[in-house]
């Protein structure tokens, strides 16, 4: 399990820049082992014989500079990380729209249950993984099929 010393270790300063190696070799897969979904897409992996480093983001959230490292590794706006059904994000007023993203990103760091999840970190990128078979396409090696935890059986590259 990833511990804060991962974050400590993985971004440092070079003459004042930050550097985030997101080039790792290995799989990273920030996870909620409460979640459904979260289980599904760290199952598919283990089943593409991948070990991803797990990181249960709840009890070790990422550092702002990370979430931002992300964001931008995903192409998404903050919105789109946003866990918009948890009850805190109404109680903070995040559905407004006219939140900012710096907002947004702030509120994710104070209150990690409002970032979604399953995020997986692969050599191919990076991609919130909802629905579970997202996951595919940051794998190397996929496999074909798989059956989610509810029976529900997905394909891999057929329609």
């Amino acid at each position: 399990m990833i511990t804060n010393a991962y974050f400590d270790k993985h971004i440092y300063k070079i003459d004042e820049v930050i550097v985030k190696p997101f080039e790792a070799s290995k799989p990273l897969i920030f996870h909620n082992p409460n979640c459904g979904t979260s289980r599904n897409t760290l199952a598919i992996m283990k089943a593409s014989g991948e070990q991803p480093d797990i990181v249960e983001y709840l009890k070790t959230p990422p550092t702002r500079d990370y979430l931002v490292e992300l964001l931008t590794k995903m192409a998404i706006p903050p919105r789109e990380l946003l866990r918009s059904k948890e009850p805190i994000c109404k109680e903070l007023g995040l559905d407004n729209a006219s939140v900012s993203d710096d907002q947004l990103i702030d509120a994710m760091i104070a209150h990690p249950i409002l970032i979604n999840r399953p995020i997986v970190v692969t050599d191919k990128g990076a991609a919130l993984c909802r629905p579970s078979e997202r996951v595919f396409d940051l794998l190397n090696t996929p496999v074909s099929s798989f059956t989610k935890e509810d029976g529900e059986v997905i394909h891999y590259g057929q329609p």
